[in-house]
């Protein structure tokens, strides 16, 4: 059970970290309750992510009016396409987007709900088999299918890195995903995670996600 203390006393360490760059730091929610994202709210943090879009939804709905209206919300795991329909205009950005499926049903659902989606292509850089995300070779055909979609706006790519210690792999692999967010002009990175978010942010990150980091008393 994480407490207000716990929160502020770990953000106000993780903000000095920070300090200088422009990153979001994207609270990472999935498991924790609506006490839990009340805390960090009035703690400074607006943005909270979430991976299990029904059990996502049902707590953001127990949100006061004004923490649920100023806070935005990150769909930040493996979506699948029957729940789409969920996701779709409940979460501000839709992280996890690693097929063309996903991605013409996401436009569909938006196109029919009215609005434009914010969306981020998920990468899978490392090649790692028990990671979704598409092969960096993939992205050429993905992007350009995805310009197609009036409802999409595809604002950056995400990967998850591999839990290792190889601090130098892991700068490799986030230095590889920060060229690839140059080359296709997008403004939004996000990289990076409790254990790996300093590496991240030296090789420009713009979303950092933290859990554990912040939550719990280290």
């Amino acid at each position: 059970m994480c407490t207000k203390s716990t929160i502020q006393s770990n953000l106000d360490r993780i903000l000095k970290i920070v300090d200088g760059k422009n990153v979001r730091i994207v609270a990472v929610t999935k498991y924790y309750d609506e006490q839990c994202i009340k805390d960090t709210f009035y703690s400074g943090l607006r943005d909270f992510g979430e991976s299990r879009a029904l059990e996502a939804i049902e707590k953001i709905n127990k949100l006061d009016d004004e923490i649920r209206q100023k806070s935005t919300y990150h769909f930040i795991g493996h979506l699948q396409t029957n729940k789409v329909k969920y996701v779709v205009g409940n979460f501000h950005y839709i992280h996890s987007v690693d097929s063309l499926k996903v991605a013409q049903e996401i436009a569909k659902c938006a196109a029919e709900k009215n609005i434009v989606q914010k969306i981020l292509v998920q990468v899978n850089n490392a090649n790692e088999e028990s990671k979704f995300g598409i092969a960096p070779s993939q992205l050429d055909n993905l992007i350009n299918e995805i310009k197609k979609f009036e409802s999409l706006n595809l604002v950056g790519l995400m990967n998850i890195a591999p839990n290792i210690s190889d601090e130098k792999e892991l700068g490799r692999l986030f230095s590889q995903m920060r060229e690839l967010k140059e080359k296709y002009g997008l403004e939004e990175l996000s990289m990076g995670m409790s254990h790996d978010y300093k590496i991240a942010l030296n090789e420009g990150a713009t979303m950092i996600r933290l859990g554990r980091i912040l939550f719990e008393n280290s």
